[in-house]
């Protein structure tokens, strides 16, 4: 497989920012650099990578806390989330006073992406879907080659996404994971915003909040 994957717990939330980085190119991508910029950029040096891209899933300070930091340390461009996810942006400085992270810049990403939407670096191209609930502007990335999606927190192990934020609504997020995730594939291992990974069918059979026999 091109895509390889390599996660670095950030923040006190211990939220799994991935790297990203094509086999071939050893071009990377970082997807949620909520904080712990040492830690990423330790990582990648680890692996010999050279990280191009900062990808967002959504707003929320442990996703997005050191975008700003990230990209004028790296000098690269950051792609997504939808552009419904200006308003989680814009009020990073008060997201982090609210939950005593050290504090946040607000940021303009380089590209809003919308459903559809490829992103690429090096000969990885991740497949945009955008998938509303636990923020309106959330997007998930997926690679189809390596059937790994990396989901932010719309899904977790035997959970989904909190959908009691501004915006957020339990209806749309559940929508979005039958109709936007399953089609994916059963045999898709997704990387989630917290905690272990697991796959769409391990979901599908025992999921309390989305399983197929809810």
């Amino acid at each position: 497989t091109k895509l390889q994957a390599f996660i670095i717990p950030v923040t006190p939330f211990q939220q799994n920012c991935s790297l990203l980085w094509c086999e071939q190119t050893k071009k990377a991508a970082v997807v949620d650099p909520g904080g712990d910029l040492d830690a990423i950029q330790a990582a990648a040096a680890r692996f010999g990578v050279e990280v191009e891209k900062i990808l967002l899933t959504h707003g929320h300070i442990d996703h997005a806390g050191g975008t700003a930091e990230l990209r004028r340390r790296l000098g690269v461009l950051v792609e997504g989330p939808q552009r419904e996810e200006a308003f989680w942006i814009e009020q990073l400085p008060q997201q982090s006073q609210m939950f005593g992270f050290p504090r946040a810049e607000a940021f303009v990403p380089d590209r809003w992406l919308e459903d559809g939407d490829i992103v690429t670096f090096g000969q990885v191209k991740l497949e945009v879907i955008h998938t509303p609930g636990h923020t309106p502007g959330h997007v998930v990335f997926f690679d189809r080659p390596s059937k790994i999606a990396v989901v932010g927190d719309v899904l977790f192990q035997g959970s989904i996404g909190r959908t009691d934020f501004p915006r957020g609504d339990y209806d749309t997020l559940i929508r979005s994971i039958r109709e936007k995730l399953w089609p994916l594939g059963n045999d898709v291992t997704f990387i989630p915003g917290h905690g272990p990974l697991s796959t769409f069918g391990d979901e599908r059979e025992s999921n309390p909040f989305v399983g197929d026999f809810v």
